[in-house]
């Protein structure tokens, strides 16, 4: 299924610790880059945050917040490792004798000190709950961009179809366009009052309809636009896939645009170029 970049995840966990709250935001971005706000207390825990994103998501610039509000049975079962505190004391008596205007220091600080708080296994059952409460922020974030993602196929499905329209228009009108120019021909030639030669006019013609002829440039776009719908069912990525195709759209487009001899055909040229710009815009968006 089409996936966005864009989305949003959140997830709140209640436990003897406190309350974790993971949230996630992500926008486009070529590739994956991941960026993780976390406590001190569990700042141990970033790589493993950042590869569990990594084997979820492929393309974003993801957001990565993770709050801990500690709760009361939380404060009261701390224990403190009296050794690295009176090291720590030691630090910064050492720092005030040097800086005697050093501010007063705050102890909620103090405790969030690597190692001032002894570990035990109650650390080790709040890793393992940071990281199930990560897993279920992805999996919500997930869901937010695949919605996204739903809408934004229905839009780009919606525009293939009026460029299909489009084509079949421009197909029709061809032997008009041919014919429209036989009649230029003949009355330019019937204003200088200048005899002419039938087998000749015809070579013109044939020369005329060379130099304008795009039935290559619509087979080329209709085989794009059949390529385009397809790839919107895969599975997996497929954001880069459709960016390629969009510089292709828009190529045949532009020379469509520069072999047009008359407003209709310049009128779809650029009914093209403008369903295009808002097809690319939005597979910008696409993982």
């Amino acid at each position: 299924m089409l996936k966005s970049m864009t989305g949003f995840g959140r997830k709140t966990l209640d436990t003897d610790s406190g309350e974790l709250t993971w949230e996630l935001r992500s926008v486009n971005q070529r590739y994956l880059e991941v960026s993780v706000r976390m406590p001190e207390e569990l700042r141990g825990l970033e790589p493993q945050v950042r590869a569990r994103i990594g084997k979820q998501l492929s393309r974003g610039k993801v957001e990565a917040t993770l709050r801990l509000r500690a709760g009361q049975q939380a404060l009261s079962g701390l224990v403190l490792d009296k050794q690295a505190l009176a090291s720590l004391a030691g630090a910064v008596q050492q720092v005030r004798d040097a800086f005697p205007d050093t501010s007063p220091v705050d102890p909620l600080k103090v405790i969030q000190w690597p190692g001032v708080v002894a570990s035990d296994d109650q650390q080790d059952v709040l890793s393992k709950q940071t990281m199930e409460c990560l897993d279920a922020a992805i999996d919500d974030l997930i869901d937010t961009r695949s919605r996204e993602g739903e809408k934004t196929m229905y839009m780009l499905l919606e525009r293939t179809e009026k460029i299909t329209d489009c084509l079949n228009q421009l197909k029709q009108h061809r032997p008009e366009v041919v014919a429209r120019q036989r009649e230029k021909l003949v009355a330019k030639l019937n204003e200088l009052d200048i005899e002419h030669n039938e087998q000749r006019l015809e070579q013109e013609l044939v020369f005329v309809a060379q130099r304008l002829d795009i039935d290559e440039e619509l087979d080329r776009l209709s085989a794009h636009v059949s390529e385009f719908n397809k790839a919107l069912k895969r599975s997996g990525p497929i954001g880069r896939r459709l960016d390629f195709l969009m510089q292709e759209f828009n190529r045949e487009a532009n020379t469509i645009g520069s072999k047009a001899s008359d407003l209709d055909t310049t009128g779809a040229a650029v009914d093209l170029k403008v369903l295009i710009e808002q097809m690319r815009e939005q597979v910008q968006n696409i993982e």
